[in-house]
Formats: structure tokens, C-alpha cells, sequence
């Protein structure tokens, strides 16, 4: 049963400690993933490494590099000048915001890297990215934009043109 009233607010503190675990929770996935990746395929299947399997690598260490980078320049966090905390930069962990996408980057590019030490096939799946990129700017950009009603607001039908329309309609039928 969900607690009845207002949600409760986090403090700076709070938000401090959660983003340097959040953060080091990812790096730590990141980290697994790509060891995992060149020790199979680099080091172990290095005699069938490709072009491929190097581009892959560079790949995913650039999303990951910006990935990681621009979440951790979110979650900086300011001090006063006595050294008490002035803010503890933006949740890392709150929904639907910038932070949550780029955890699902970094969570995708893992399990595509790791599975890829099966198939270099499997590095297709990373364009689910850009699908669900190009998805939530339809739906909360382009789509709105596209289908709104471009008459002016005040302008209402009368009662009488209603009247005539429904009418009209009932005829028909």
C-alpha cells in the first residue's frame, strides 16, 4: 500500500551519498563489461579479432566515457567555503530525468558488449538507442507539435452552429 500524503524530499546529504554510489556502482559495471570484452575477445580469441571487434571496443568506451562523464557532472556537488555541503548537484536517481537515459545507455552497451563475445552480431541490438531516442522525441516533441490544434483557442463554436452540426449528423443516420 503506498504511504497516503506528501512525498517525501531528499536532502542534500542524501542526494550526495546516493549519486557517489550510484556513480560508483555504474563504474563498476562498466569496468566488468569491458574487461570481460577484451579479455575474450582481445586477449583469449585475439588471433580472430577483426577491425570489427576494435571498433566495437572504441564504440562502446565513447558511449561509455560520455555517458559516465556527463552523469558525473550532473551529480558534482558544491561546497560552502568552510567545506560544508552547498548543493549535492541533481539526482542521479530521480525518474524520468536526463540521468535515468544514460543509465540505460550504459546498462545497454554492457549487455551488448558482453553478449557480443558470442556474435559481433548482437551489436545490432545497440540500435535500440536510437529507436527509443528517436521514440520519446515523437512523443514529447514532435508528435504534440505536429498534431496541435493550430485554431485559435478562443474561437468556440456557437451554440446555434452546434445545434445545426448535431442535427445534420442526425439525419444522416
Amino acid at each position: 500500500m503506498a504511504p497516503k500524503g506528501k512525498a517525501g524530499t531528499k536532502g542534500k546529504r542524501q542526494i550526495f551519498e546516493e549519486n557517489r554510489e550510484t556513480l560508483r556502482f555504474y563504474l563498476r559495471i562498466i569496468l566488468g563489461a569491458s574487461a570481460v570484452y577484451a579479455v575474450v575477445n582481445l586477449v583469449i580469441f585475439y588471433p580472430a579479432a577483426s577491425a570489427w571487434t576494435w571498433l566495437a571496443f572504441i564504440f562502446s568506451s565513447v558511449v561509455y566515457g560520455t555517458s559516465y562523464r556527463s552523469m558525473n557532472s550532473m551529480a558534482k556537488p558544491s561546497f560552502t567555503d568552510d567545506g560544508s555541503l552547498a548543493d549535492g548537484g541533481i539526482d542521479l536517481n530521480m525518474e524520468q530525468g536526463m540521468a535515468e537515459h544514460l543509465k540505460d545507455v550504459i546498462l545497454l552497451t554492457a549487455m551488448v558488449q558482453v553478449l557480443s563475445c558470442f556474435s559481433l552480431y548482437v551489436w545490432y541490438f545497440w540500435l535500440l538507442a536510437p529507436g527509443r531516442a528517436l521514440y520519446l522525441l515523437w512523443v514529447n516533441i514532435l508528435g504534440p507539435w505536429f498534431t496541435a490544434d493550430s485554431s485559435p483557442a478562443g474561437q468556440e463554436p456557437n451554440e446555434k452552429k452546434q445545434r445545426r452540426q448535431e442535427r445534420r449528423q442526425m439525419k444522416r443516420f
